[in-house]
């Protein structure tokens, strides 16, 4: 009944896209079925590792020299949608799950705004098999790349 009020809202109100960030619930069958295509979420790891809750402690955890953030769209298998774009930060020895997380919350600022973007401009589409995520093409000048972040599909000035 939440999701059926939620979506009614969201209808009410015009949304064309549902950006979630820290939002700890799993979406019904029925909403996202609603929403199809038009729902994403932000997800501390580089995905499909470190699905869940904990993906920069996992990471650690895990001893990967490489973590970092992903955007997705959101299906009903928790954090398992198509890959929109991802910024990947290496894990530096001896840190900490809270100093790798600092890491990855910068590129999170960086690579969410920038899907949005391209969301609302229409230039991303999924590919037949409902799995690849492809990118149209812009004159827009890229971003120069951070120093030991590597992004993809790379930032476009101003992100």
């Amino acid at each position: 009944s939440f999701d059926l009020a939620l979506g009614d809202a969201l209808e009410a109100s015009g949304a064309e896209l549902i950006v979630l960030a820290g939002y700890m619930r799993l979406l019904s069958p029925a909403f996202l079925k609603r929403f199809k295509g038009r729902v994403i979420n932000i997800h501390p790891a580089l995905l499909p590792s470190f699905a869940g809750v904990h993906g920069a402690a996992d990471a650690v955890a895990y001893g990967v020299k490489i973590s970092g953030v992903t955007v997705h769209f959101v299906e009903e298998i928790m954090d398992s949608g198509p890959v929109i774009i991802q910024a990947a930060v290496p894990c530096i020895p001896g840190e900490s799950a809270d100093e790798l997380q600092a890491r990855i919350h910068k590129q999170e600022h960086r690579i969410y705004p920038q899907a949005i973007q391209w969301l609302a401009e229409g230039r991303i589409s999924l590919g037949p098999d409902g799995r690849m995520v492809y990118l149209a093409p812009s004159d827009a000048e890229l971003a120069a790349p951070e120093a030991g972040v590597l992004v993809y599909p790379p930032l476009e000035r101003g992100f």
